[in-house]
C-alpha cells in the first residue's frame, strides 16, 4: 500500500503519574522469588525494562485516551469540530458495549457528525488504525481525523501478581507463562492525520505493509475469568515466531517503497524486551544504532508502544524534518505491520 496525500499533522501522549520500578514488583513477588530460589533483579535482567507507568485506581482506557487526544488537537491547531473521524485503538477498553469511542467522543466535545469507532488487534491496534484513516483520507471521506489509544496495565499486572502468589504450585517452569505480563506499562497516545492539503504539516505517511501468520496464535492469549484480568504468554516462542513473521514483512515493505536501507534514519519497533529488539534488528539486518527505545521507562505499552515512541523521539529532537523512519510493529495472533514516514 502507498498513499499519496496523508499527513501525520500532530501527536499528543500522556504518561500516568505513577512509575512502578521492575524492583517494586519483585518485591511484591518476594515469597515467590524466596520458594522458587529465583535471583533478585531477575525481571530487569531478562526484559530490559527498569520501569513502568500506572495511572490512578479506577481511571479508564477512555479517560486516558482522551488526555492524549486532547493535547494532540491542541497541537495541531484544529478545533474539535474539525475532526471527521475518531478511532480508539487500545487493547484495553471501557467495556464490551458501548464502544470506548464513544465515552472519547464525549469527553472532547467533537461534533455529532463524526464517525467514530473501536479497532481492536493487540498491540498492532494503534497502527492498523493509521492505515484506516489514511485509507479514508487518500479516498476524500475524511479531512482530519483522530487516533487514540488509552492502555491500562493495572488489572492484568496486579491479578497476575496475586494468582502468583496464591499458587502454591508454581515451579520455575511454570512462571514463566506470566513473564510477559510483568513487563506491560500504562500509557496514552494520540495522532491527528489529516489530507495533505488541509494542514500545514509536513510529515507524511508513505505507506506499507502487512502479514498475518495465524498459525501461531495459541503463544499470547488473555481474557478475564472470576474477576481477574490474566494472560499466558509462551514468551520465548512467540519472539521465535514473530520476528521470523517480521522478517517475511521486511522483504514486502523494501519492495513496495523501494527505500535503500541506508536512507532509512530511525526504526520504531513495538517494545517487548531488550532480547526481542536484538533478535529483529539481526534478522532484518538493521543497524541497532538507529532504533530509538522508550522500554527501559515504560515497559510494554500495548498499542501505545510504537506511537509513542516515535513522538518521544519528535518531541525530543532525534526525529528531524526530512529524515525517514520505519515503524516496525509486531502482535499477538501473530501480525505484523510495517509503516514508513517521512518527516
Amino acid at each position: 500500500m502507498k498513499y499519496n496525500n496523508v499527513a501525520l499533522t500532530a501527536f499528543g501522549y500522556e504518561l500516568p503519574p505513577h512509575q512502578i520500578t521492575s524492583n517494586d514488583l519483585e518485591e511484591r513477588l518476594a515469597p515467590v522469588y524466596e520458594r522458587l530460589k529465583l535471583p533478585a533483579g531477575r525481571l530487569e535482567l531478562m526484559s530490559g525494562i527498569h520501569s513502568r507507568r500506572f495511572w490512578d485506581a479506577d481511571t479508564r482506557p477512555s479517560a486516558a485516551a482522551a488526555l492524549a487526544g486532547r493535547k494532540a488537537l491542541a497541537a495541531s491547531g484544529l478545533a474539535s469540530q474539525d475532526i471527521d473521524c475518531l478511532i480508539f485503538t487500545s487493547v484495553c477498553r471501557d467495556m464490551i458495549e458501548p464502544a470506548s469511542a464513544s465515552f472519547v467522543h464525549n469527553l472532547l466535545g467533537l461534533k455529532e457528525e463524526c464517525l467514530i469507532f473501536d479497532l481492536s488487534n493487540a498491540c498492532l491496534g494503534f497502527l492498523n488504525g493509521m492505515m484506516t484513516l489514511a485509507n479514508m483520507i487518500e479516498l476524500g471521506h475524511v479531512k482530519h481525523g483522530l487516533l487514540v489509544s488509552g492502555e491500562t496495565a493495572e488489572d492484568l499486572v496486579n491479578s497476575t501478581i496475586a494468582a502468583l502468589l496464591a499458587d502454591e504450585t508454581l515451579t520455575r517452569k511454570g512462571i514463566k507463562s506470566s513473564f510477559a505480563s510483568l513487563t506491560i506499562g500504562s500509557g496514552a497516545v494520540a495522532l491527528v492525520m489529516s489530507g495533505a492539503d488541509h494542514t500545514p504539516s509536513t510529515h507524511r505517511l508513505i505507506g506499507g505493509s502487512y502479514r498475518a501468520n495465524t498459525a501461531h496464535n495459541e503463544l499470547c492469549r488473555g481474557g478475564s475469568g472470576s474477576g481477574a484480568t490474566l494472560m499466558a504468554t509462551d514468551f520465548e516462542e512467540l519472539l521465535r515466531r514473530g520476528v521470523e513473521t517480521a522478517a517475511r514483512t521486511w522483504l514486502n515493505f523494501q519492495a513496495e517503497l523501494a527505500w535503500p536501507l541506508a536512507e532509512i534514519d530511525h526504526f520504531f519497533c513495538h517494545q517487548v524486551g531488550r532480547a526481542h529488539a536484538r533478535l529483529l534488528m539481526d534478522t532484518l539486518g538493521l543497524d541497532d544504532t538507529k532504533n530509538f527505545e522508550s522500554l527501559q521507562n515504560l515497559g510494554n505499552v500495548g498499542s501505545v508502544s510504537a506511537p509513542i515512541t516515535l513522538a518521544l523521539a519528535a518531541e525530543q529532537g532525534v526525529l528531524s524534518a526530512g529524515e525517514r523512519a520505519a515503524i516496525l510493529g509486531i502482535g499477538s495472533g501473530i501480525n505484523c505491520l510495517m509503516l514508513g514516514v517521512e518527516w
